[in-house]
């Protein structure tokens, strides 16, 4: 979350709970907010487009809908286990449905603002810009993404034009 969106949650009240669903990437906990989140369900089979981008597996039918589905791992270059119980999630962004590969779906969390931390300052260099706050559990830390901001507008456009071409 950038410094504004933490602030924001911790006025808007520490009584009102967050609900976020946990996945693993790699050895690390991640997590977006529920309400972003239209269902889960296991990897399909998917039609790869030509000369898209790595991350872009491809496109499947869900139901009579064509959906994109993009691998979250190779997005944020994080190495997949060895041990993965893959599943992809399917997120609403501004009424378009797209499924991310995740490794793994943890729980859902429930926490108030105050659980919830700035990301810190880093290098310069590295891009942070998606990271929507850090979750303090009691011995491990969840990263709170903005998975509009993941899927970046390369992303959406390249999606777009294949539902056009879909």
């Amino acid at each position: 979350m950038e410094k504004d969106n933490v602030t924001k949650m911790k006025r808007a009240g520490t009584s009102e709970l967050s609900r976020f669903i946990e996945f693993s990437l790699g050895h690390e906990d991640y997590a977006i907010p529920l309400l972003m989140v239209r269902e889960v369900i296991s990897v399909p089979d998917t039609t790869p487009i030509p000369k898209s981008p790595t991350h872009f597996l491809g496109i499947m039918n869900l139901r009579g809908q064509v959906i994109s589905v993009v691998d979250l791992r190779k997005k944020l270059k994080v190495d997949a286990r060895q041990d993965k119980e893959e599943a992809v999630i399917i997120v609403d962004i501004g009424g378009m449905n797209i499924g991310v590969v995740v490794d793994s779906i943890n729980k859902v969390l429930a926490f108030s603002s105050e659980d919830v931390s700035e990301m810190p300052e880093v290098e310069h260099q590295i891009n942070t810009h998606f990271i929507f706050g850090v979750y303090k559990k009691e011995n491990s830390l969840t990263v709170l993404l903005d998975i509009a901001k993941v899927l970046d507008l390369k992303d959406m456009e390249a999606i777009s034009g294949t539902k056009r071409a879909a």
